[in-house]
């Protein structure tokens, strides 16, 4: 497995063009969660309300769920490994 620093793998992230890849992380309550997700799919709000932030302020990635089958907030403070094109990283 290769070790990537949070900076690559957002850029792996986001160069995925809509690709389905998996990911490790810790949630806020402190438990981890395996991830399968994809980027490039719109979020459709069902009120005219904006966003009270902008997640690329505070180092979140919104994905689609695959699994879900709904939209989740990725942050790259917690990541621990992603693996997409066939390629497992883990993040230092």
């Amino acid at each position: 497995m290769k070790t990537i620093s949070t900076d690559k793998a957002k850029e792996l992230i986001k160069e995925s063009k809509g690709l389905i890849f998996s990911t490790t992380y810790i949630k806020k309550d402190n438990t981890i969660r395996t991830l399968t997700a994809r980027t490039g799919k719109q979020y459709t709000p069902k009120t005219d309300r904006k966003a009270p932030y902008n997640a690329q302020n505070y180092n979140l990635l919104p994905l689609y769920d695959m699994r879900k089958k709904a939209f989740r907030m990725l942050n790259f403070e917690t990541l621990l490994t992603l693996s997409i094109n066939k390629t497992k990283y883990t993040i230092k």
